[in-house]
């Protein structure tokens, strides 16, 4: 199978598609829904709170940090986790922008 030609589309159409991948995984919708819940920092108790493993918890934290919508801070031998409000925004106006509003008038197939 050939590589994806990603130069094919535009700079947003691939931010949208890196995003998307980002938060593709039910764990990480779970996770993200956590966070936002609590508004503040969460140290450990998302496995309790989800019922999942702390392995299967750790990974996936991993995968919404390195994409930039949560942060950690280190206290002590655990890692707290929050929202990165500034990414949260620019997904929260990248999709604003792909889910545009549209009629029920429009005449499609």
């Amino acid at each position: 199978m050939g590589a994806t030609k990603t130069d094919l589309f535009t700079k947003k159409q691939n931010e949208i598609a890196a995003m998307a991948k980002a938060i593709a995984h039910p764990a990480r919708i779970a996770i993200l829904q956590q966070l936002l819940k609590t508004n503040a920092c969460v140290c450990g108790s998302l496995v309790e709170d989800l019922g999942l493993a702390q392995a299967t918890i750790s990974q996936h934290l991993k995968e919404l940090k390195n994409v930039g919508l949560i942060h950690g801070t280190v206290e002590g031998t655990s890692v707290c986790y929050c929202i990165n409000t500034k990414t949260w925004k620019q997904y929260q106006q990248l999709f604003a922008d792909l889910f545009i509003d549209i009629t029920d008038s429009q005449n499609c197939c």
